[in-house]
Parts: structure tokens; C-alpha cells; sequence
């Protein structure tokens, strides 16, 4: 299994943009959280996180999403979602988080804002 691919970028002084690729389920989730953790002490007050690169989501990658947004909104942090494929999409609407969640189509929807 490969791991969990995530690349970061500073758009604009006060965003982080967050590219995830590959799979985030029960076997990378928990790295996937480490990796979040570690960019968010160093991040501003907004978390762009792309998920157009992943493969699949599972529950517990999807667990993982909730807890980054619950640190996000206690730290006071705005962490926006950038919708993936249609079966990640899909999970989102099953689960109702895409009620809970942030979401664009596209980064360039975000960043027009700064």
C-alpha cells in the first residue's frame, strides 16, 4: 500500500492549500492525521484542503475530516474543502457531512476571496 501523498502551498499570506492524493481510509487515515497536525501548527487562518486527487475515502478517513474541522473551529482556523470525485462526493452525501462541510469546486473559488 502507498502511503498518503500530501503536498502544501502558501497561495496568499493567510492560506494554506492542502493537495491530498491517493487513498485516505483505516490504513493511512491515522498518517494523514499526523501529517495535518504538523501543517497546521505553521498555518494560518485558513486550511484549503483539496480533495480532487483522492482515489477513496472510507469512514475512517472521512472520521478524520471531522476531527481536522473540529481543530480548525477551535482554533479558530476556516478550513474549506475542495470537492472530490463523485464517489468521495457521494460519501459526503450519504453521511450528511457535506451539511457540515465547506465546500468549492475549485481552489480559484477560494483564493478570488483573499
Amino acid at each position: 500500500m502507498a502511503p498518503i501523498h500530501l503536498t502544501v502551498q502558501h497561495p496568499d499570506f493567510d492560506t494554506v492549500h492542502v493537495t491530498v492524493q491517493g487513498s485516505l481510509d483505516l490504513a493511512r487515515a491515522y498518517d494523514f492525521d499526523d501529517a495535518m497536525r504538523r501543517i497546521e501548527r505553521d498555518a494560518p487562518g485558513r486550511v484549503l484542503l483539496d480533495l480532487r486527487g483522492l482515489d477513496f475515502l472510507d469512514s475512517t478517513g472521512l472520521s478524520r475530516l471531522v476531527a481536522l474541522r473540529r481543530r480548525c473551529r477551535r482554533t479558530g482556523r476556516r478550513l474549506v474543502l475542495v470537492r472530490g470525485s463523485y464517489a468521495v462526493q457521494r460519501l459526503f452525501a450519504v453521511t450528511a457531512m457535506n451539511e457540515h462541510f465547506e465546500l468549492v469546486r475549485d481552489p480559484a473559488e477560494l483564493l478570488a476571496t483573499a
